[in-house]
């Protein structure tokens, strides 16, 4: 047998992999995970690539081979297409693969208990409230000992003496298999339709994307179940997308109604343990059915036959920080290099999708009504010019109104705000002082449930001070402008009787807590709920039938490209929750802006016109999706020395024609844990290889230590 070179990647930030020499007894194959020496260590790595050795170099060997299942061939492919298009390292890429090495220890095993056949004849009280009491068998010492109520120690005498026989058992267990026709739903005319479409698309067992457009309301999640159950079939795995904020028991449970099984889920609240079982069921091929956040795009799946990717425009998909990538569009290519089905779902569209549908890549799969007598909820639009909030109030008579009668039929009322904390601003009166994070360009928030500032962006919290940090005046602090703590206290003192509760990553951080505020609202113990964006999705609460919006204007703020389009979505997302079942919905929503094209479609129910405008407007300045743009974020804890290394960077750029680069010029937030910040956009056509471009750019220049140069690929954010 001729001697192998064998290229090794780790999961480090490395661009690509190392050649290594392959002892002569190794029986080594693309995909295995291997040990070998990188620097002064012994790393664990993926070998990529084999070739015939080269005798002509002397290279450090391969230590030894890991018995685990190889990567496949396609997650190695989509490991390295993810790095050269987002610029990102391949070692990292890796990384999130890989996710913590105890993923890959064998599973812990415990002692599980059942009882003998041949029992003591000596049975004391206790003992006989162990046989009687401690099942069901086999169970573990300490269920016993609590179900039967008696001591540790009864129970290990009762192991000893012949009575309780042990049993290991492994902690990760199997997750059980989905039964694909367990609860197969009766669909609507339009829905089976739909549902044929997307299980043809699958059966062909080749790559396409469908996109599954459907209103609010009108049963997406039911449709894209049969297309699953498709997928399954003959031993495959489906993974479907949601954003983290949807990941809910009810969300959870509907998977559960459908298949018979709770499905396997992956987020970012899980403890490692929780992760261990997940990844290794997912690369053994026994995980069937996953539900998860962006970062489950990269599990290890050995079958993988469908991706989903439900609310295909949350801007969640997209990760910021370390790898930068869209989950969306990573979801296609990965379909495409696994030769599969992806579907794209939402009520709301991205531009990008509806243009690619529109041009026959994608298949457009419309649902365009409510099943059954529910309709879409009728939405109008309070010009706050007309109907101003009374001084230091912010809910408009209209909306007073409205939540009154609400509660006169019995029915629930929901307002949406998008931000957190009492109110967006501290100032002080007396000199004008705005209280701001010591390390970070931002206003501190207002927390007046703990009486703390806190910066949403970095985590920092300080106690509200008494006094101003700049003249000193006391108590001279004014809360500037509402969050939902303030809306909540407007709302308890108009409506004194109404149980009123607050959903937001501050009151409901933890999954049980936000479980038992669902459970609540569907079982109608909450009259109105005020939210942030964590109401907009992934709900449905039978007897809310108005949604009130306090600031409609909020995400229209701040120079985004994109910030018509993400308003339209989430008033519509938001709006939607209303009249759901068979009670009509009534949507009111406050702005100053009446006339923005945005806002206007949204009353009219005329969502083509706005695309309309919106396309045009993008075309005409070559914006996506008629363009390619890229961001570079340079950041430093020295301002000088950033922005010379900036400028030196545009300077290196390589010389292209039809390109366009802005900046540097200083962000919105020009300062971030202590690192002061630059930014450059970068516009091309849609033909021109931007990824390859901008990593060509970014190799002509060395960075020091201090200073940080990220790209970000399809920037969806622009602070």
């Amino acid at each position: 047998m001729d001697m192998q070179n064998a290229q090794i990647l780790f999961p480090v930030n490395v661009p690509g992999a190392f050649d290594y020499s392959v002892p002569c007894d190794f029986k080594i194959s693309i995909g295995n995970l291997v040990y070998a020496p990188i620097g002064k260590h012994i790393k664990l790595g993926v070998v990529v690539s084999l070739g015939k050795a080269d005798q002509s170099r002397k290279l450090k060997e391969v230590v030894s081979i890991k018995s685990v299942k190889p990567i496949t061939l396609e997650m190695i492919d989509f490991i390295f297409w993810t790095a050269r298009y987002n610029c990102v390292p391949a070692g990292l890429v890796l990384k999130m693969v890989l996710g913590n090495l105890k993923f890959l220890v064998t599973s812990p095993t415990v002692n599980y208990f059942t009882l003998s056949k041949n029992l003591p004849t000596k049975l004391t009280t206790a003992r006989l409230s162990l046989i009687n009491n401690g099942g069901p068998f086999p169970a573990r010492a300490s269920e016993i000992a609590k179900r039967a109520n008696i001591s540790l120690g009864v129970v290990r005498n009762f192991i000893r003496s012949g009575g309780l026989i042990s049993e290991a058992h492994q902690v990760d267990r199997p997750f059980d298999a989905p039964i694909v026709n367990y609860g197969k739903l009766n669909l609507t005319n339009d829905q089976s339709i739909a549902s044929e479409q997307l299980v043809s698309q699958v059966r062909k067992k080749a790559f396409n994307v469908s996109l599954l457009d459907g209103v609010t309301g009108s049963g997406k999640t039911e449709v894209y179940f049969e297309a699953v159950a498709e997928a399954i079939k003959e031993n495959g795995q489906a993974l479907i997308l949601v954003p983290e904020i949807s990941l809910t028991q009810a969300v959870i449970s509907r998977f559960k109604k459908r298949f018979g099984v709770f499905p396997a889920t992956w987020h970012s609240q899980m403890t490692v343990a929780a992760k261990r079982r997940v990844w290794r069921e997912v690369k053994n091929g026994q995980a069937k059915l996953v539900v998860g956040a962006r970062s489950a795009l990269y599990l290890p799946f050995e079958s993988l036959r469908l991706i989903v990717v439900d609310e295909e425009h949350d801007t969640s998909y997209k990760q910021e920080d370390g790898v930068t990538y869209n989950a969306r569009d990573m979801s296609v290519v990965r379909s495409k290099i696994s030769n599969h089905s992806v579907i794209l779902a939402s009520a709301t569209p991205s531009l990008e999708t509806l243009v690619n549908a529109r041009c026959g890549k994608y298949a457009h799969i419309i649902l365009p009504e409510r099943p059954g007598s529910a309709f879409l909820p009728k939405v109008e639009l309070v010009d706050l010019k007309k109907f101003p909030t009374r001084k230091g109030k912010f809910i408009s008579e209209p909306l007073i109104l409205a939540i009154k009668k609400v509660l006169q039929n019995n029915e629930q009322a929901m307002l949406y705000l998008n931000r957190r904390g009492y109110a967006p601003l501290i100032l002080c009166q007396s000199c004008g002082e705005k209280l701001k994070s010591p390390d970070t360009d931002s206003w501190l928030v207002e927390h007046r449930s703990t009486n703390r500032a806190v910066c949403h962006f970095t985590g920092f919290s300080m106690p509200i001070p008494k006094s101003c940090l700049k003249c000193c005046a006391e108590d001279s602090f004014t809360s500037i402008g509402p969050g939902v703590e303030r809306i909540f206290e407007e709302v308890s003192i108009l409506f004194p009787n109404a149980n009123v509760e607050i959903l937001s990553s501050d009151t409901s951080g933890k999954p049980k807590e936000l479980a038992s505020r669902m459970s609540r609202m569907e079982k109608g113990e909450i009259d109105i709920l005020i939210g942030t964006q964590m109401v907009v999705k992934g709900h449905n609460f039978p007897n809310l039938t108005f949604v009130g919006v306090i600031d409609g204007d909020l995400s229209l703020s701040g120079g985004d490209l994109r910030a018509g389009e993400r308003t339209f979505q989430t008033l519509v997302q938001v709006s939607g929750r209303a009249g759901r079942t068979k009670k009509s919905g009534h949507a009111l929503i406050q702005t100053h802006q009446p006339e923005h094209e945005a806002l206007a479609a949204l009353e009219l129910g005329d969502r083509d016109s706005f695309i309309e405008a919106e396309l045009n407007l993008r075309e005409a300045l070559l914006l996506p999706p008629f363009g390619k743009l890229a961001a570079v974020i340079i950041s430093g804890i020295d301002e000088k020395k950033t922005d010379i290394f900036a400028k030196k960077f545009i300077s290196v750029a390589p010389k292209v024609n039809d390109l366009t680069v802005l900046g540097p010029s200083e962000p919105l937030m020009g300062r971030i844990r202590g690192r002061y910040r630059r930014r450059i956009l970068v516009q091309s056509g849609l033909e021109f290889n931007l990824s390859k471009y901008m990593q060509i750019w970014k190799d002509r220049i060395k960075t020091h230590s201090n200073l940080k140069l990220q790209i970000d690929i399809d920037p969806q954010n622009f602070m």
